[in-house]
């Protein structure tokens, strides 16, 4: 079965999901030159629990986790098969690593997780989802992505989705002004920092990085990198495959991971 390297992708504002942009074409150029997954897991920054907590969803429902966007978003739907069996999986191997964990037996997929995999995947492919953890630290989401780590020779596609960039507080409207120096400072530390497989830097960069709290002023967006990371095995390197921001400030990066 061929190795399927771990991703992440910012996943941007849920409106892709009706105007794909710049970033919704690559993800759907990346679906059509990956190897079919025989099931995604979904790490998503929408998804925020205490412990890690996998979906068990037969037919996970669409979430619509926003309001006031127009009306036609809230009718879309993707109607993907879950992935009941992938959750088990999971949590096994949470279980083996000694990591606490849930299962979730009805959580459908958020916007994180659905807006970029019907670009990926328009007809559907099962998925299940799994949660990050705020009051904890990126070491532990490398933690459990190392758990996760066999899943890459199991045929599942470990995804994280997140944002690389990721303040509300400073979007901006108005593209013609740029993105400001701080957000591309700190979308360039992180892409130079996973390139150099420097695994230390990288689980510090609340301390390290540029401007950190200003790129994520909470770091959920964030977390999902560091379980798809961990899930590529010891010694990973991270590889950009998108560049570009949006709304101003909001990085739009993907990366894949390779040991």
């Amino acid at each position: 079965m061929t190795t399927l390297d771990p991703l992440f992708l910012s996943h941007g504002s849920p409106m892709l999901a009706l105007d794909a942009g710049d970033a919704g074409r690559f993800w759907a150029r990346l679906g059509a030159a990956l190897p079919r997954p025989k099931a995604v897991l979904a790490v998503s920054a929408h998804w925020m629990t205490q412990a890690p907590a996998v979906s068990a969803a037969s037919k996970p429902e669409t979430i619509y986790d926003f309001y006031g966007f127009p009306d036609p978003l809230y009718r879309v739907k993707y109607p993907t098969p879950g992935a009941p069996d992938l959750a088990r999986r999971v949590a096994a191997l949470l279980e083996g690593a000694g990591i606490p964990h849930a299962v979730d037996p009805a959580r459908g997929l958020d916007h994180g997780a659905w807006v970029p995999l019907k670009s990926l995947w328009p007809a559907g492919i099962p998925a299940a989802s799994l949660s990050v953890q705020p009051r904890l630290d990126a070491a532990f989401h490398c933690r459990v992505g190392r758990a996760l780590a066999p899943l890459r020779e199991e045929g599942v596609l470990v995804l994280g989705t997140g944002g690389a960039v990721h303040n509300l507080r400073e979007m901006n409207r108005d593209e013609d002004e740029g993105t400001p120096a701080w957000a591309h400072d700190f979308d360039e530390w992180l892409a130079a920092t996973l390139a150099s497989g420097n695994e230390h830097e990288l689980l510090d960069w609340s301390r390290r990085a540029p401007d950190p709290r200003r790129a994520h002023p909470s770091p959920e967006h964030l977390y999902p990198l560091f379980v798809a990371y961990g899930a590529a095995g010891p010694g990973a390197r991270g590889t950009r495959l998108y560049e570009g921001f949006t709304l101003g400030s909001m990085s739009m990066a993907a990366y894949r991971f390779s040991a």
